[in-house]
């Protein structure tokens, strides 16, 4: 017997009308009725309420904290009534499609069946947008970083005083209290075997919607630069 494939589900409604005449109800059947015909087993379903479909990443809790359990359980498939309950502007269903297929992720419509981010993946175009996105991303910020250094060095011919950019904690309470909380739960509790992983930290991070300093979602990498740079 084959074993079944898991996978997670995703809603999304706008408004409280919406979620009064059962949108959420429909969205689910469908995407059970999917998964019972395809093999999948559906191990959580995330309800993402009162949130419009031009919200990015960053303003959608519940598909945050689907990404951190995601990030530490190892579910690789989400499946959706339809794409535009991911979102209905192509920026926004870009944005997230880049975000998922990056991770390895699939995106599957139950509407039409399609595995979206595989789909992108195989597409050369769409994968040369995928990076030519990339490549503009980092000239984006090494443009920023060139006009940070060259603020920095003119207030440092203008004042003899420069002030370089803050590191994570050293400009809120907030900061401060998210490195603690970083710094617990990689100690050893009584009793575990083993510390939690910088990636598990992560994905703990991102499931309770506490953002990085950018406003992003946390990864490993991140968390590992925070402890080790507060050591």
């Amino acid at each position: 017997m084959t074993a079944m494939k898991r996978a997670y589900g995703y809603l999304r409604v706008s408004g409280k009308s919406q979620i009064d005449k059962s949108g959420f109800d429909r969205q689910e059947k469908m995407i059970k009725s999917f998964a019972k015909k395809n093999n999948f087993l559906v191990e959580e379903i995330f309800k993402e309420k009162g949130i419009a479909g031009k919200q990015g990443i960053i303003g959608r809790p519940e598909f945050k904290k689907m990404i951190g359990a995601i990030l530490s359980n190892g579910v690789k498939t989400i499946i959706v009534e339809r794409l535009d309950r991911l979102a209905r502007e192509y920026r926004i269903q870009e944005e997230i499609l880049i975000y998922l297929a990056s991770r390895g992720v699939d995106l599957i419509s139950a509407d039409s069946g399609e595995n979206i981010t595989k789909e992108i993946n195989n597409d050369p175009m769409k994968k040369a947008i995928i990076q030519m996105q990339g490549i503009f991303a980092e000239l984006d910020k090494s443009i920023t970083v060139k006009k940070l250094k060259l603020a920095r060095e003119k207030k440092k011919k203008d004042t003899g005083k420069c002030e370089g950019a803050k590191h994570y904690g050293e400009s809120s309470e907030l900061e401060r209290t998210v490195i603690k909380k970083i710094t617990y739960m990689r100690r050893l509790s009584r009793g575990q075997i083993k510390k939690l992983s910088y990636e598990k930290i992560a994905a703990k991070l991102n499931e309770e919607g506490i953002p990085t300093k950018r406003g992003k979602l946390w990864t490993g990498r991140g968390v590992y630069n925070i402890l080790n740079r507060n050591k």
